[in-house]
């Protein structure tokens, strides 16, 4: 998961001033790690009583009330100018839309734990296309080591030398692609969105609220209405997006603003630990030697391509 700078305000000395919350931020990183480890099972129980179409819906949904709760709560109002709507479409698609459907999509046929790595090669992509799409990130032998020892912890969680025995290819490229569309997302963000004078969280809100409109059109065209509503996925599905999205977002949003996005970012390389344990304790999924220690590469790369270089 990637995160956004948000602005500080700045003490009567002229010093910037951390946001003081009652909860300590390490706690809410404990939390906000637990609920996005936790995402790709609860992905799974709501795959299994409803279509994916429809546990995508139902995810931006509950996200999309909880985030509106907070923006009522805090006052802040939705951003204006239909060009900035436009490109909040656009960041809805790419950020929630599409990677939220995949990731469900893909879970039909994979297990959870992979989902969750495959969640992880995030900071891959994304270092690779901003070698490319982003002029101040520039090559170096770091960031490309960093790369390759990526790839090759992907290639050790697929099990490459067993030429893919027992994978599902379409629901991995699905869970790859996933994972691709968010660096794409906040790239295009970057590039389209930056100094609008909106908060963070008005701008989620707005994303979200967008990306609930988008699967609002697209599940009904290729859904039916359950003719019935099994009460465990249904309950994952509320799960998913109250506490999965909304939720998390909204504390993400807060642990940006208080300690910045280099320590926020980090919740990243908790998530396919905590996905892969719940997979394995809670659904019984099997884990082979392979996906832990392709896990381990993957996030190893990951770390190596966010280092910063030495002066």
């Amino acid at each position: 998961m990637t995160t956004v700078a948000t602005p500080r305000t700045a003490s009567p000395t002229g010093t910037p001033a951390r946001p003081r919350t009652a909860l300590d931020w390490r706690i809410r990183f404990g939390v906000l790690s637990l609920i996005w480890g936790f995402s790709f099972l609860l992905i799974k129980v709501g795959t299994d009583g409803y279509a994916p179409f429809q546990v995508t819906f139902g995810r931006l949904l509950f996200g999309t009330a909880v985030l509106v709760a907070a923006m009522a709560v805090k006052r802040e109002r939705l951003p204006r100018g239909a060009r900035t709507w436009g490109h909040l479409a656009v960041a809805a698609l790419l950020l929630n839309a599409l990677p939220f459907s995949l990731f469900a999509y893909s879970e039909l046929t994979i297990p959870s734990t992979l989902a969750g790595i495959c969640n992880a090669t995030s900071p891959l992509w994304g270092m690779a296309l901003s070698l490319v799409a982003l002029s101040e990130d520039r090559p170096t032998r770091r960031r490309v080591a960093g790369l390759g020892i990526g790839f090759l912890g992907v290639l050790t969680v697929l099990g490459v030398w067993q030429g893919f025995h027992g994978l599902d290819a379409t629901g991995t490229a699905m869970a790859l692609l996933a994972s691709l569309s968010y660096p794409v997302g906040w790239i295009y963000v970057r590039r389209t969105l930056a100094g609008t004078g909106a908060s963070h969280l008005s701008m989620t809100g707005a994303q979200l609220l967008l990306a609930t409109v988008q699967l609002a059109v697209v599940t009904p065209l290729f859904t039916t209405l359950p003719s019935r509503f099994p009460v465990v996925p249904l309950l994952a599905i509320v799960a998913l997006g109250a506490l999965g999205t909304g939720l998390a977002i909204f504390l993400q949003y807060g642990i940006v603003a208080e300690v910045g996005p280099t320590t926020a970012q980090m919740v990243t390389y908790f998530i396919p630990v905590i996905a892969t344990a719940a997979g394995v304790a809670i659904l019984g999924e099997s884990l082979a030697w392979s996906t832990p220690v392709g896990a381990v590469i993957v996030l190893a790369g990951a770390a190596l391509t966010k280092a910063k270089p030495r002066r």
